[in-house]
């Protein structure tokens, strides 16, 4: 095997450089990946990213963020913001020499589970909304939205409205996937 060894989905060879190997992405980081809150040291890699990303640059407080790093590094991260009786995921970023190797996929997993109320997103275009659809989020109306995301949400929603821009508004609600979850799997062992 010429030294590579062989992890889940992603190849290590001896240098450590980290490549996937499948489609789908791993269900947990590489060892030489740390998944961890973000610290006061983590504010400017934080911001670098989302500024570098053109993400929604409002609400960046280090205390809501999740990060990945590697080698000392912040190569990813995501916050959930709070709002009353709800969550929003946002700026969610994996460095450009990253992507494409699973760790969003890990990440927003990672901020599904820490949220314990309904969590809501916003995301432009339709690779992204079938990307979080495909992660148990389902696009919602804006009228749905609970009053504060409203608020937060009314400009990208009047945009959408007047330009047409493909701006969706998604709701992952823990209960309702589950039920999904469940009936799917009932569905494949009737199939057997």
């Amino acid at each position: 095997m010429n030294g590579t060894a062989i992890a889940g989905n992603w190849t290590r060879t001896p240098n450590s450089s980290v490549n996937p190997t499948m489609s789908d992405p791993p269900s947990q980081l590489p060892p030489e990946f740390t998944l961890r809150k973000a610290t006061p040291e983590d504010i400017w890699p934080i911001r670098r990213l989302v500024f570098g990303a053109k993400l929604d640059p409002t609400q960046i407080r280090w205390r809501q963020f999740w990060a990945i790093e590697r080698q000392g590094e912040v190569i990813a991260c995501g916050q959930l913001r709070e709002f009353k009786n709800c969550r929003e995921l946002g700026s969610l970023v994996v460095a450009a020499s990253w992507r494409n190797r699973g760790l969003g996929t890990i990440l927003t997993r990672h901020l599904i589970a820490e949220s314990p109320e309904p969590l809501y997103l916003e995301c432009v275009g339709r690779g992204l909304m079938e990307y979080y659809r495909r992660l148990g989020f389902a696009a919602i109306a804006w009228k749905n939205l609970p009053r504060p995301l409203q608020v937060k949400f009314a400009l990208s929603h009047l945009a959408n409205r007047l330009l047409k821009l493909p701006i969706f508004i998604m709701k992952y609600d823990h209960l309702t996937t589950e039920a999904q979850r469940t009936r799917r799997g009932d569905l494949s062992e009737q199939n057997l």
